[in-house]
């Protein structure tokens, strides 16, 4: 059965940044809970709490809820008022469209002084007759009954036949509980039947299937075909059965059609399941033990041979916002397999290359899986050949960019060579042939080579 959880009391806090401790309005209608627990020690400051339409039998586990103010517990399972004394401060409860049948339960609410609006419509009980009048008498402290106000002259009246009143309640809820106890067996028995049946189909179903049955079994494909239809009609005639079979509107026959709206749902969940998983039963091997090439989440690839490294790079475009988790990659001597999301990229390599010396990485920029592969077999020669070629290259460079700028390195390195005029030495020359006597040209040379 479905009770309330941490998970779910967390989920539901969201406008509270997901704290239970200090929660003080939660919502937890719809959620098909069968059993109420733990709220009182997880959420004591609970003002406002709401468990509309689940399938709660029993009032419990509130009574350390100090705060609460207003408590809906609307279209449940319910069947008696009680376990409420300790919600002191409790100003409103909401019990429609339950099964309380036991009226003279409403008296465990006059503990609760603060009680101002009670709402009880669509309960048995309110076929009783003197139903309201039984309800004002016993609880002094009430404004409303089911939205009507209460005056005084009608209080005034119910005390004076409260006597009366109160016998008759009495007789009409012994009534009601024989009743009651009928409809239990009888819920019983629907059960017990329904259990029998399933069984015998569980049997009759093995007998079919088993391979010593001596039914000749048509061919594969055809008996599939032949099977799902029959399930088909099956399911069909029994959910007309289930759903044209009158019933009381009782707690049990609430929670077993929930129960078996809940069994067909998860067989639909097992059957769609099951086809999903024959459908990714994708071919990668042949039985021959061919290994294929496979794109199945159609991703643009490409395949580069890196010679000069000696390794084979596989570029696999994965889109970009793509969790790393979701990828699986797989090496293998001659083949690499990335499963995208369970889907199967298989791709076979022209070489047989090293598994356990790859490696995968995602680029920063694209997203890309970017698979590196070292080949099985090194090549040392060609990777010197690569390299004196490339010395050879330099030099050829090096030798005709020195033939292009050979006159500039020849005036530097040997000037007497140099075929055109020097315009700085016939300067040099005029300056000192203007100079007086030659004794001094010597050491004005000096001073110029310092």
């Amino acid at each position: 059965f479905v009770s309330v959880t941490e998970d779910l009391v967390r989920r539901r806090a969201e406008h509270n940044n997901c704290e239970i401790f200090s929660l003080e309005e939660i919502s937890l209608h719809q959620q098909e809970i069968e059993k109420l627990e733990h709220l009182d020690k997880w959420c004591r400051d609970l003002k406002i709490l709401y468990l509309q339409n689940n399938l709660i039998p029993k009032i419990e586990n509130v009574g350390k809820l100090k705060k609460l103010e207003y408590l809906n517990v609307a279209l449940n399972n319910i069947e008696r008022i009680e376990n409420l004394e300790g919600c002191e401060e409790l100003k409103k409860l909401d019990l429609t469209a339950n099964f309380i049948g036991e009226l003279s339960s409403v008296e465990s609410l006059k503990c609760n002084i603060h009680l101002k609006e009670l709402f009880l419509v669509g309960n048995p009980c309110t076929a009783f007759e003197g139903y309201r009048q039984f309800v004002v008498a016993t609880l002094h402290q009430l404004k409303y009954l089911d939205s009507k106000e209460i005056e005084r002259s009608e209080r005034i009246k119910a005390l004076q036949n409260y006597p009366e009143v109160k016998w008759k309640i009495r007789e009409q809820e012994q009534a009601y509980l024989l009743k009651r106890a009928r409809e239990k067996e009888e819920a019983q028995r629907r059960m017990q039947e329904r259990k029998d049946e399933k069984q015998k189909q569980m049997d009759s179903k093995l007998a079919f299937d088993s391979p010593d049955s001596p039914q000749e079994k048509p061919n594969h494909a055809e008996g599939n075909g032949e099977q799902e239809r029959c399930r088909t009609a099956e399911n069909d005639d029994e959910d007309r059965k289930f759903w044209e079979e009158p019933t009381p509107y009782t707690p049990e026959s609430r929670l077993e059609t929930h129960r078996y709206i809940e069994e067909k749902r998860r067989a639909k969940d097992n059957i769609r399941e099951s086809k999903k998983r024959e459908k990714t039963a994708w071919t990668l091997v042949t039985a021959e033990g061919k290994v294929l090439n496979v794109n199945v989440p159609k991703l643009h690839f490409s395949l580069k041979d890196d010679e000069e490294n000696n390794q084979i790079i596989l570029d696999l475009a994965v889109y970009r916002h793509l969790d790393t988790s979701l990828l699986d990659v797989d090496v293998q001597p001659t083949y690499v397999r990335v499963l995208v999301k369970g889907k199967p990229f298989q791709l076979v390599l022209p070489e047989e290359v090293k598994p356990d010396s790859s490696c995968a990485k995602r680029s920063q920029t694209t997203g890309h899986l970017v698979v590196t592969m070292p080949k099985a077999k090194e090549i040392i020669l060609a990777k010197q050949k690569v390299s004196t070629s490339i010395k050879q290259s330099v030099c050829n460079t090096q030798q005709k960019n020195t033939r292009r700028s050979g006159q500039v390195e020849k005036l530097e390195v040997d000037p007497s060579k140099y075929s055109f005029p020097d315009v700085t030495k016939i300067i040099q020359e005029k300056e000192q042939t203007g100079q007086g006597p030659i004794k001094l040209q010597p050491q004005k040379v000096t001073d110029v080579k310092k």
